[in-house]
């Protein structure tokens, strides 16, 4: 993990700089991004990140500024690496935390060989359908403000790409994962299929993307040392003006 001590005052915003940055629990990727926005100012620059993690989930997000945005359908299309807890046996509207459980299920009949083949199953190409508490658009609205209000979404299935769906650890009801997917996979769609296909009920509790492509979340920084950073050196920027 970067943090403050590795900063060199060499951030060139305007030309294009990609920032990897370990997203905080709670923080929507959109949050970041205005932060970092805010904090460079006064620069005006384009500031975006390559890829959405949602609110609950933690780690690797690319954010990118200034000529360097251009580049944020490549990192986009990259495959992604997350690490996670499903909870087997109840499910919530929103397939993780974000909503309260709706229905709760029997995981007394569900042995470790069960859960292992269950994860093989995914592999490949498969079919899933976004969570209705999504940052999908619809109309130019997102999907999740619609569900939030109570409306009906009808959501259309999408073909992704599992690589690995590998069973870390099992101490049910709590599920350890490691997945490595293709850009556009719902894990939380994953956490809901999976207690589908165990005839039971599951939901996403915990999530972390570790990668992105090569870039790993090791490399990232805390998201306060990084503020820190771009404020050390607006400061340094001044005293130099003032010389």
């Amino acid at each position: 993990m970067k943090d403050v001590q590795d900063f060199n005052g060499q951030f060139s915003f305007a030309e294009g700089e990609v920032l990897l940055v370990d997203k905080p629990i709670t923080w929507t990727s959109f949050d970041v991004v205005g932060k970092l926005r805010n904090t460079m100012k006064p620069l005006k620059l384009k500031v975006g990140h390559a890829g959405t993690l949602d609110p609950l989930a933690t780690g690797l997000l690319i954010v990118c500024t200034g000529k360097l945005t251009k580049k944020i359908d490549l990192f986009q299309a990259e495959d992604k690496e997350y690490t996670g807890t499903i909870t087997l046996g109840a499910t919530t509207p929103s397939f993780d935390l974000e909503t309260e459980i709706d229905q709760t299920f029997d995981i007394s009949g569900i042995s470790d060989e069960m859960i292992r083949e269950t994860a093989q199953s995914f592999l490949g190409e498969i079919s899933q359908f976004p969570p209705a508490h999504s940052a999908l658009k619809i109309n130019g609205e997102r999907v999740y403000e619609k569900a939030r209000r109570g409306e009906e979404v009808e959501l259309k299935a999408r073909t992704v790409f599992i690589h690995d769906f590998d069973i870390e650890k099992i101490e049910l009801p709590l599920i350890h994962f490691r997945i490595k997917c293709a850009k556009g996979t719902y894990i939380r769609s994953i956490a809901h299929d999976f207690g589908k296909k165990l005839n039971n009920g599951a939901h996403l509790s915990s999530l972390r993307r570790t990668m992105s492509g090569e870039l790993h979340v090791d490399n990232a920084w805390n998201l306060e040392d990084l503020i820190q950073a771009i404020r050390a050196q607006k400061v340094l920027m001044e005293k130099q003006k003032d010389v």
